[in-house]
């Protein structure tokens, strides 16, 4: 059997350490020949395809991003999509596929399965959104990343005493914002999933001010202050329609100068919480779904995703996962308000 391997949407830790976990099993127990695809998508609409082997995956475990190259590619946006992704995979001999991506991508990999494309799907995000898995891989890296930032930026605040906001990844969810902001002890942490009050956000701030004490604010790209709309600084969409999101730090910060007269300035932490090298957990998760995705193909078992359920790995059908964002239990939220402000 020939194995097509892709990665799709955005870059993240744990990426290289799926395609070498796949690989390896499907080479050494299985005796599977595998090719990647280049860029996503757009590799198996253009017929972008190189091989792959052991040699060609050793040493990228540590390695972030993704040796195959991504993009933000929808076949269904390109004329004759499918039938050129069908096409390629045809003109390659490749009988399946291992899908490496997030929503996007593996909303793509739900509809060709559906139109007869056997593939299985691996879920990855930093913003740990989608739905059917307790974690993706990548998030851990990207609390880390975003924890150590905040646990430096208090002690700049601190000097000028001046208001830091922090403006984190998650475009549906608050995942990172939550667990970056509770772990880095911010004074507020705003959410998708619950729109934020800007009087409220000031009151906390000048709470710590009064008792000698620079706040941090962490808020999500995809934050929406109550009775407004999301703040945007670039309207164009990609091929999935989304907008291309950041500006809600920048905004805040001037809110709360303008509303409580003392200094705020903003740190949007953007790609640095994609690149860098994957931390332990997630290098130990993404090797999971590949050792598990690969045993999937060997058992024919196409149209499911690969996902964690508590400490085991499970498949799940890629249409109950489809158009569904797994987003923050606002209870779990609440248990931390307490140290807000």
């Amino acid at each position: 059997m020939k194995v097509g391997v892709l990665t799709g949407g955005g870059d993240c830790p744990g990426l290289n350490a799926v395609i070498r976990s796949v690989v390896r099993k499907g080479v050494q127990e299985y005796a599977f020949d595998f090719v990647g695809l280049r860029d996503g998508w757009r590799g198996a609409l253009g017929g972008n395809v190189v091989p792959l082997d052991i040699s060609s995956v050793r040493g990228i475990l540590p390695r972030g991003g993704t040796i195959l190259g991504s993009s933000r590619t929808n076949p269904f946006k390109h004329e004759d999509g499918p039938r050129r992704v069908r096409d390629t995979l045809a003109a390659h001999g490749v009988d399946a596929l291992v899908v490496i991506g997030g929503e996007d991508t593996l909303g793509v990999a739900a509809e060709l399965s559906r139109q007869g494309v056997d593939l299985v799907g691996v879920p990855k995000t930093i913003d740990n959104d989608v739905y059917g898995t307790d974690y993706t891989f990548g998030f851990d890296t990207a609390v880390g990343i975003a924890t150590e930032a905040i646990d430096r930026l208090h002690t700049t605040a601190e000097s000028h005493m001046r208001t830091l906001v922090v403006e984190v990844m998650g475009r549906h969810s608050g995942w990172i914002a939550l667990q970056a902001g509770v772990a880095g002890g911010a004074n507020a942490i705003l959410i998708p999933e619950r729109p934020f009050d800007v009087d409220q956000v000031c009151a906390w701030v000048q709470s710590r001010f009064r008792i000698n004490y620079a706040p941090i604010v962490v808020v999500a790209e995809g934050a929406v202050p109550k009775d407004g709309q999301m703040v945007l600084r670039d309207r164009t969409v990609d091929e999935f329609g989304h907008v291309r999101l950041s500006g809600v730090g920048e905004w805040l910060a001037r809110e709360i100068s303008r509303r409580t007269g003392t200094d705020a300035r903003t740190t949007v932490l953007g790609h640095v919480q994609r690149g860098g090298t994957p931390s332990a957990f997630d290098r130990w998760l993404a090797t999971r779904f590949g050792l598990h995705a690969i045993d999937a193909v060997r058992d024919g078992d196409f149209g499911r995703m690969v996902a964690l359920t508590g400490t085991r790995v499970v498949r799940v059908p890629l249409a109950e996962i489809t158009g569904r964002t797994k987003k923050v239990d606002l209870s779990l939220y609440d248990e931390f308000e307490v140290f807000f402000g």
